[in-house]
């Protein structure tokens, strides 16, 4: 019998001094819905679910082009929300340096993901790290004039897996992909 591996996503880690840097600057915020923690700050390529071994041992296979793939900055700019600031259920940090290739790697993330048996991804993806889940939604307006202003360099990507537990859910790290350097 196959087992199921667990939920898994791929995404890139912020480095501690960014995740440092961004609990900062936003420690002064009232930032509404239940926050994210800041160990689970990750900018998501691609969410798979739960997956069984082969499924897995297939998708990680298909994750090699990464390791040709040019390390790049990321920088952090504005806040905003999903569906849109007036009724937001996500408040996000946006990315104004580096989209067009995390992008890139999305692609790779799904068409390893595709080759592995799964469905695609019926959402176009929008690179964002996700700060805060809220519920009911709410105007997040007055957040959005904020600027983080927060730059790393993107030189791997990591598969997690989302443990749910009585602390709350973890991720935690299973495969690493390094990039070029």
């Amino acid at each position: 019998m196959v087992e199921n591996v667990g939920r898994i996503f791929a995404a890139v880690p912020l480095p501690t001094e960014v995740r440092m840097a961004l609990a900062d600057r936003t420690s002064s915020l009232t930032i509404p819905g239940k926050v994210v923690s800041r160990e689970n700050w990750h900018l998501t390529l691609r969410f798979l679910g739960t997956v069984d071994e082969v499924t897995y041992e297939r998708f990680l296979a298909g994750l090699s082009p990464i390791e040709r793939v040019p390390s790049f900055p990321i920088k952090l700019g504005g806040l905003g929300g999903f569906p849109n600031k007036g009724k937001a259920t996500v408040l996000w940090a946006g990315i104004i340096e580096g989209a067009e290739e995390l992008g890139r790697l999305n692609e790779i993330v799904e068409e390893a993901a595709q080759a592995a048996g799964l469905e695609p991804e019926d959402r176009p993806y929008r690179p964002h790290l996700t700060l805060s889940r809220i519920r009911p939604p709410k105007n997040i307006g007055p957040l959005t004039a904020e600027t983080l202003d927060l730059r790393w360099s993107c030189h791997r990507i990591v598969v997690y897996e989302s443990r749910l537990g009585g602390g709350g859910v973890r991720y935690e790290p299973l495969e690493m992909f390094s990039m070029l350097r």
